[in-house]
């Protein structure tokens, strides 16, 4: 049930179309309500709320072209903002926007006011009325509740395109995985150095071509104690597979038939549901967006590594390798291959040091996102932090940045070496000293 609901939740045109059905309902509703209902209970309605045929014809049918003209500018909107964030940010931060909720809702408010009218006034017929109608009124209410709703439309849209805003939703996009992730290790997994699984096994291959989305560990823990199972899960969150790849290997102790496949949902894209690689990428993207030639914004960039560098001070606490989830007799039910610390850094860091080791800010905003995670995480991962100097000042050989360039780095670099307590490495040694 859960994998049906979040396919569904995936599909963009879920919301206008129950919006749209449920403005089908209400024009259905408001006809027999003024076929049925007016005349009988007249003498207790306000005259300011009925209208008679002729006039709800005007009525909504100025209604109906005026809301269908919104409804296409609502829409040229949303094409301009999906254009811009393809252009300025990245073509994955896209899905932020196109899964915004309201920005869906509002469409399918004014898909609704329309067809309600529209219907309304197909129903607005002499033949069938010799009395007022109240439909007319509650069309009028429609329309004003969708000009309301485009006036906040667009109070939305001018907030959230702005970069801040998407950077913060990014940021929290990975810190809501970091935390699920956090929970779930406290709760159930455990680091297991040994995996000696029971039984026959047996392996369990993609049915499509895809990335792996989501995995369902808590239903895919109760099959497998229901079952008596083992489940070695063969690829992370994010990895891509092609059909008849393997996907579990299982450890069964009677040959039963088993489906597995209701546990993982693979699709065309990556999502940040549970994808913390992805979730990081997303932001390393517009940072690198901000420092091309084309967007030449490296302040954005900045603020951008800085943020990722407190994300992965975070991320530190989570514990790396082979993950188990056991049950609750303490018996091992899967196995997950979750990420290394160092690896993880250095798919952070390797395009940020690449494409901005010529710029004094971006080299500086990155020995500030390590200083920033060193400080807040264990000791045990400060030598794999190290190491990601290290590579940075790699690249930096032979840079000619002048004195106070270098003098500026340099106190990023001491202020690492210190919250490490270790000797601070000189600049000088990798650079070619053209102020000498």
């Amino acid at each position: 049930m859960k994998k049906v609901f979040y396919n569904w939740r995936e599909k963009l045109w879920v919301t206008p179309a129950i919006y749209s059905f449920l403005a089908v309902l209400l024009s259905i509703a408001f006809f027999y309500v003024d076929l049925l209902v007016i005349q009988q209970y007249r003498e207790f309605i306000p005259d300011i709320l009925l209208t008679n045929v002729q006039l709800a014809q005007t009525i909504m049918g100025a209604l109906a072209g005026a809301l269908l003209t919104m409804t296409t500018f609502t829409f040229s909107t949303i094409l301009v903002v999906l254009t811009m964030y393809s252009s300025q940010f990245s073509p994955r931060t896209l899905k932020n926007f196109v899964h915004d909720r309201l920005t869906w809702r509002v469409l399918g408010v004014f898909l609704g006011g329309f067809i309600y009218n529209t219907l309304s006034l197909m129903f607005m017929r002499d033949a069938l009325y010799t009395h007022d109608v109240i439909s007319t009124f509650v069309g009028i209410v429609i329309a004003f509740f969708c000009l309301s709703t485009f006036a906040y439309f667009i109070h939305h849209i001018a907030t959230n395109v702005q970069v801040e805003k998407l950077i913060e939703e990014l940021e929290q996009d990975a810190e809501r995985i970091i935390d699920s992730y956090s929970e779930k290790q406290q709760q159930d997994m455990e680091i297991e150095s040994e995996w000696n699984p029971d039984g026959f096994a047996k392996m369990i291959v993609a049915e499509n071509d895809g990335y792996i989305q989501f995995l369902y560990f808590d239903k895919l823990t109760e099959y497998a104690v229901e079952h008596n199972l083992e489940v070695e899960i063969l690829h992370g969150i994010g990895s891509y597979v092609h059909e008849e790849t393997a996907l579990f290997r299982v450890y069964q102790r009677e040959q039963e038939e088993i489906n597995l496949h209701r546990f993982i949902t693979i699709g065309t894209e990556r999502t940040t549901d549970q994808d913390l690689d992805f979730a990081i990428q997303k932001m390393v993207e517009v940072a690198l967006r901000a420092i091309s030639p084309g967007i030449n914004d490296p302040n954005t960039a900045n603020g951008i590594i800085i943020r990722i560098g407190r994300l992965l001070g975070k991320l530190s606490h989570l514990e790396t390798g082979a993950i188990t989830i056991t049950d609750e007799e303490q018996k091992d039910r899967v196995r997950y291959p979750f990420f290394t610390f160092e690896h993880f850094l250095y798919l952070t860091f390797h395009q940020l040091i690449h494409y901005g080791k010529e710029d004094v800010s971006v080299v500086a905003s990155i020995v500030e996102a390590l200083t920033n995670a060193t400080q807040l995480s264990e000791s045990a991962h400060h030598e794999a932090i190290w190491e990601t100097q290290l590579h940075l000042l790699e690249h930096l050989e032979g840079a000619p940045f002048k004195r106070l360039d270098r003098r500026y780095i340099q106190g990023k670099l001491d202020a690492l070496a210190q919250a490490m307590d270790r000797r601070p490495i000189l600049l000088s040694n990798y650079q070619v000293d053209q102020d000498a």
